[in-house]
């Protein structure tokens, strides 16, 4: 069965531990690739170092870069200044789901952010079985 909400982000630096792909809704938005694509290029920048590092290191990223939330999910974590970014995400095998539009914050991610994260984990597992 072919993956119809996945959208590979293509890295062309060094080599991949892991894929790093954007969930794509049914509608073929995807929320990420938007919201990244709204950054201003400084944000832009981090955000694609970000991303970079985590498909070099996966699993094993740790804080303050990467921390696990639950049932699963975890967040990829930069800042500028006083602004908190955030990307939600998990692991499909060796590919690194991005299923989060991004988030900024000052404290914590709100719990319909990592409810609905689960949610988008739920139908891409479903989809591959």
């Amino acid at each position: 069965m072919e993956l119809t909400n996945y959208l590979l982000y293509l890295i062309t630096h060094g080599e991949l531990m892991f894929e790093v792909r954007f969930y794509r809704d049914a509608a073929g938005r995807t929320p990420f690739g938007n919201w990244l694509d709204s950054l201003d290029e400084e944000a832009r920048n981090r955000a694609d170092a970000a991303i970079i590092r985590l498909s070099e290191r996966g699993n094993q990223l740790r804080r303050p870069e990467a921390d696990y939330l639950r049932d699963g999910i975890y967040e990829l974590r930069w800042h500028i200044r006083r602004v908190q970014y955030r990307i939600l995400y998990f692991f499909h095998g060796r590919q690194v789901v991005i299923i989060s539009h991004g988030l900024t914050k000052l404290d914590r991610i709100p719990e319909k952010e990592i409810e609905l994260a689960i949610r988008r984990k739920k139908v891409i597992q479903n989809q591959r079985e």
